[in-house]
């Protein structure tokens, strides 16, 4: 009887030390995951503080500005000066917010994938080809203009300070977002 109480004994011991083992593996675990998380958002970071720091040449401005025109063209050709302006707003807002990319170009290219769909951020990046010639040269004139106000003169409209997205008045996507101003054709949300 002794020989299996002592059995019994050196087999709960090796059970409690395969479990001390374990744990001691799994909370090893969690903090080289932690760990190794911390590490990649810092690194994440510190990029984009050289990013956002990097002086920005005359060729990448005029890049830039050309997207934004072409951008203000296609979603708001023919709406008044104030609905182009309020498309390029949203257009730097999305720049400037972190949901987004950080880069003009960048953010009215961007496309993302849902259900094994393309889906753009702007319709008519995924609707028109990629060479560009405008067909009403006074409408992209005045985007140019409300490209540059914008882009190099910081114009902004009150209304759409913390504005992010904007669709057409005939769509009805039901979008659960605070809607902030109706201007020309498009309603304009946070």
């Amino acid at each position: 009887m002794t020989t299996i109480a002592l059995d019994r004994e050196q087999t709960d011991n090796s059970i409690s030390a395969v479990r001390i083992v374990n744990v001691s593996l799994m909370i090893l675990a969690l903090i080289g995951s932690v760990w190794l998380l911390n590490w990649a958002i810092n690194l994440k970071l510190s990029q984009n503080e050289v990013a956002e720091t990097a002086q920005v040449t005359a060729e990448m401005r005029e890049r830039q500005l050309g997207c934004l025109a072409k951008n203000i063209y296609h979603e708001a050709g023919s709406e008044p000066f104030e609905g182009k302006i309020a498309v390029a707003q949203v257009t730097m807002n999305r720049v400037d917010s972190s949901q987004f990319p950080g880069d003009v170009c960048r953010v009215i290219y961007q496309k993302n994938i849902f259900y094994e769909r393309v889906v753009c951020q702007f319709s008519w990046v995924c609707d028109r080809e990629v060479a560009f010639k405008p067909t009403n040269g006074a409408n992209y004139e005045e985007s140019m203009i409300a490209a540059k106000k914008v882009l190099l003169e910081d114009y902004r409209l009150p209304s759409l300070k913390y504005a992010l997205y904007y669709h057409a008045d005939y769509v009805h996507p039901g979008w659960k977002k605070e809607q902030v101003a109706k201007i020309g054709h498009h309603i304009f949300y946070k």
